[in-house]
């Protein structure tokens, strides 16, 4: 990769390169981007034989466009040619400037002449981004006009160019974003106005009358920023926190908004506005003079700029607009673009993205280094540790000396060679932080990525500091923000070095909202809410938590279950090799190694098992429990699978999940407590009917009894209590008042889902038609419970994800979607037809361009004893369930319990089948034959 530079252009007050650099390899020159000269003499040849002024005012207009777009096109092609992204932005900004001062020219020339040879002229400038002489594609174009205080004639002649400049370029489609105001008006509002303020901060002289505009600058100073760089700070930072809160509270949102996310663009602005603001520079090069920055940390600043620049101008160059969000289908075109490879077991977009998120990170480190500048001023409020965190900070220890001190409230070093002297210190310091509930000192911050150097093998290996940082891992405290703040100083990739291969490491899917190390960080922080009863919603969890006896090999297989991501082999079997080399390291002994690399190479089977098999099945729960062994096993992975599902982002988790994983747990619980042993299936199902004839104590025994027959056995084995009495009232009501299909809604907001119960006449597509109903509906099936009876009715219970947190929305909803269903059993819908046209309108449609899910079908016997299992996997779509399931009924199969699970793009959806007979489907051949078909479903030419 080609770190281009920007050329400095004169007025502009722009960002200077620290060093040296080349130009763009084929960046066009500045100055022949836009030729007002020629433009001015086309416009006089117009005006000499134009007849019919509003055609030569066309014919003017459409001279200024195709300069614009000239212009555009070479900066454009500077760009493609691997230039750099803040030669592009000050490329598109002066093309602006100069199309401005070509407009100006017009109007005063043609248009609006002046009313005297010595009128009082206007002034102006650009503000905002535009202000700062870059321009992305998309941006904006912010003006001031400043108005001189002039008599009523001359006024009234300057109100006229400020209309006519602004018509011709409302004309060109420009985005405009203007004022006009009189000296005056400016510093009232400035002194009001936030946003105001921060815009004529930024104010840059374009033509005009620049003694009024200087005079406006000066007395800005005056009046309004001297004494009230608090004020400001305390505004923007504040700001700060609303946007980022708006756009995503991570730096490693796998989808990061270039310009307002956190890290991004934004954060450099309002780091060079605070800067501008407090320390009174032009340029950020200025702030290496005012003792802001180090030569290398503006060194830092500037590449952070220029490659944000890089990314953005190619973003709005492909979308064709301001798209400011890095999103997943144009992630792969911006990294072809900016000449990045596959390499390492990374896709070429995966080392685009990291390198993004690195950049990221840097941002962030700059914004603490300016946020400990102002503390120094006392601008800001000085720091905690956490403040949102931690309910009630932790015993101070009083007995801090030596090494550190504590200063504002926050660690810190006590003589600048703490750490040359004792390397440990790196760890310790941290390790401080945490048992104090305090921040520590950016200073000694930056002290300590100086000093990484010093994190060598002794270190490594030294057993105080591998106990210093189990004691960080294990903490009672906040231990995901202390790991974090490892994390951004490079010490905790130094110090376990398999986690520096994953640091700001994408996973290029839309499943997983953050980073491999923030995905890892947060899920520690999950385990700590847990075990600390932080999480009012998981009071189980915590309770299970309570009864582990090896907390430590928990937390550390936590922190480890997906280091092995971003390497060729499976990222399980990685990272059990990473566990194996470290745990012993770490100080765990022989037995507690093996239950963490057993944890790593298994994180996934109790998510996959709750999620994709039928849990009412006994050999699932069979199954399960071979694989787990044991109860300490059992309840460490219950509770490292929620809090894995809970770190992958906002809405993952819910509250269908939680019961499913429960659920499991109880079931197996009973397995290997050898519950189960006393009370054989025959009985069982005798308990459930019994069970349910007391809950119906209105029937006649001689009604039961004819009840009871019609039901499977495993119907009695799979349903609950509950759901048993609302069967059989509706059942009832099916066969005395309603003559065609009937449905049932209930929301159940404690599992985040809703339930639709169908009874109508058993036939071969009717699950098809329930599917495709729900397809036409927007509504996503997760889970499906099919039942017949003996004579030939169907109750079928379909789970929808909920999609309003009020139940009278969901409800209202739920009633949409059964009227569809029962429109489609009746045929009055064609259910194809509308499946089609939905997915020609989703979303989803294009997501085969950006994701590749080959698709994968398994026909599995002995997962269950009555069912073959077909488990299908690819990329999702809409009406993708209604066409397998309408394939399942083609081949005459039944499908007994359906699981629909999606992660992102890709969907995972398990059917247990039978023949017509009630057998498995053990033929090789009907088996090639049922994959082959389903296979079909995934082509493109499906829709």
């Amino acid at each position: 990769m080609n770190d281009q530079t920007v050329p400095v252009l004169e007025p502009m007050e722009t960002a200077t390169p620290p060093a040296k650099q080349k130009r763009g390899r084929s960046a066009p020159k500045i100055r022949a981007l836009f030729d007002r000269t020629r433009l001015r003499d086309e416009i006089a040849a117009l005006h000499e034989c134009a007849v019919n002024c509003e055609l030569c005012r066309e014919k003017v207009v459409a001279l200024f466009r195709q300069a614009l777009a000239d212009g555009r096109a070479l900066a454009r092609a500077g760009l493609e040619a691997r230039g750099s992204g803040l030669a592009c932005a000050t490329q598109l900004a002066h093309i602006e400037d100069e199309l401005i001062h070509a407009i100006h020219a017009y109007v005063v020339t043609y248009i609006h002449r002046p009313p005297h040879a010595r009128a009082a002229r206007l002034a102006i400038a650009a503000v905002g981004g535009y202000g700062r002489a870059t321009l992305a594609p998309g941006s904006d174009i912010d003006l001031l006009f400043l108005l001189p205080d002039a008599d009523e004639i001359e006024l009234e002649w300057n109100q006229r160019v400020v209309q006519g400049i602004l018509y011709l370029l409302w004309d060109m489609r420009q985005k405009i974003g203007y004022s006009t105001r009189l000296l005056s008006e400016c510093l009232e509002q400035a002194r009001d106005d936030m946003t105001v303020r921060t815009a004529l901060l930024e104010a840059r002289f374009l033509l005009g009358n620049k003694k009024l505009f200087e005079t406006m600058r000066r007395r800005f100073d005056m009046e309004i920023v001297r004494n009230t760089a608090a004020e400001f700070v305390s505004a923007k930072l504040e700001e700060r926190e609303a946007r980022i809160a708006r756009a995503g509270r991570s730096r490693f949102l796998v989808e990061p908004n270039v310009k307002e996310g956190k890290g991004g663009l934004r954060d450099l602005n309002t780091l060079y506005w605070i800067a501008k603001y407090v320390y009174r520079v032009r340029t950020p090069a200025e702030l290496v003079g005012a003792g802001l920055f180090s030569k290398d940390e503006y060194r830092l600043f500037y590449r952070c700029e220029e490659f944000l620049w890089r990314v953005r101008c190619h973003l709005h160059f492909l979308t064709g607009h301001a798209e400011e969000r890095l999103s997943f289908d144009v992630q792969p075109m911006i990294a072809d673009r900016l000449g990045y490879s596959e390499r390492g077991g990374l896709a070429q977009v995966e080392r685009f993205m990291r390198h993004y998120f690195l950049i990221a990170k840097d941002v962030g480190d700059l914004t603490a280094i300016v946020c400990a500048a102002l503390e120094e001023r006392q601008a800001k409020p000085q720091a905690m540790l956490d403040r949102q965190a931690l309910v009630a900070p932790p015993q101070r220890d009083a007995s801090i000396i030596g090494d550190f001190a504590i200063e504002t409230n926050r660690v810190t070093v006590s003589a600048p060679d703490v750490f040359e002297k004792d390397p440990i210190n790196l760890i310790r310091i941290f390790w401080l932080a945490d048992r104090n509930g305090l921040a520590i000192h950016p200073d000694a911050k930056r002290l300590v990525t100086k000093s990484l150097k010093r994190i060598d093998s002794r270190v490594r290996e030294n057993r105080e500091a591998n106990r210093l940082f189990m004691e960080i891992l294990t903490s009672r405290n906040t231990p995901e923000i202390v790991l974090r703040q490892m994390n951004e100083a490079g010490v905790l990739g130094r110090f376990i070095e398999p986690f520096g291969r994953i640091l700001a490491l994408m996973q290029f899917n839309m499943y997983h909202h953050y980073t491999v190390d923030e995905h890892l960080l947060r899920a520690v922080g999950h385990l700590a809410d847990i075990e600390n009863h932080r999480r009012e919603d998981l009071p189980f969890a915590s309770h299970v938590m309570a009864s582990i006896s090896n907390r430590r090999a928990l937390y550390l297989a936590l922190f480890l279950h997906d280091i092995g991501k971003g390497r060729e082999e499976d990222h399980s079997l990685a990272g059990i090799k990473v566990a194996r080399e470290l745990c012993p390291r770490l100080g765990l002994s022989d037995a507690e190694t093996e239950t963490v690399a057993w944890l790593i190479e298994n994180h996934l089977l109790m998510s996959d098992t709750a999620q994709r098999r039928d849990l009412s099945d006994r050999r699932t729960i069979e199954t399960f429990a071979e694989a787990v062994q044991t109860m300490e096993r059992l309840k460490m992975l219950f509770v490292l699978t929620i809090c894995d599902i809970r770190a992958v982002g906002p809405g993952v988790w819910n509250n269908w999940k939680g019961e499913l994983l429960r659920t499991l747990f109880w079931e197996t619980e009973v397995v290997l407590t050898g519950g189960h042993s006393a009370l054989k299936r025959k009985g069982r199902i005798e308990k459930s009917k019994e069970e349910l004839r007391r809950a119906l104590s209105s029937w006649t025994d001689e009604d039961f009894a004819d009840y009871i027959v019609r039901l499977p056995a495993a119907y009695w084995l799979k349903v609950d209590l509950a759901h048993k009495i609302l069967h059989a009232e509706l059942l009832t009501m099916s066969e005395t008042e309603m003559s065609g299909p009937l449905t049932h809604t209930l929301t159940d907001a404690q599992r985040g889902v809703t339930e639709l119960t169908v009874i109508a006449p058993d036939h071969p597509n009717l699950l098809s038609y329930i599917a495709g109903a729900c397809a036409a509906s927007g509504a996503n099936i997760v889970d499906a419970q099919v039942f017949t009876t003996t004579d030939s009715v169907a109750l079928d219970t379909i789970t929808l994800s909920r999609a309003f947190d009020f139940d009278e929305d969901e409800l209202r909803r739920a009633s949409r979607i059964a009227s569809a269903i029962e429109r489609a059993l009746s045929g009055e819908i064609r259910m194809r037809e509308i499946v089609v046209a939905k997915s020609q309108s989703s979303p989803l449609r294009h997501r085969g361009k950006t994701f590749q899910v080959p698709p994968d079908v398994t026909i599995n016997n002995s997962l269950s004893g009555r069912h073959t299992v077909i488990e299908v996997s690819g990329l999702d779509r809409t009406g993708l369930l209604y066409d397998l399931t309408r394939i399942l009924s083609q081949a005459l199969l039944n499908i007994g319990s359906a699981h629909i699970v999606t992660f992102g793009e890709r969907v995972v959806d398990v059917f247990y089948v039978t023949d017509l007979n009630g057998n498995k489907i053990t033929s090789p051949a009907r088996q090639q034959t049922v994959r082959r078909q389903i296979l079909k479903a995934f082509a493109p030419a499906t829709y």
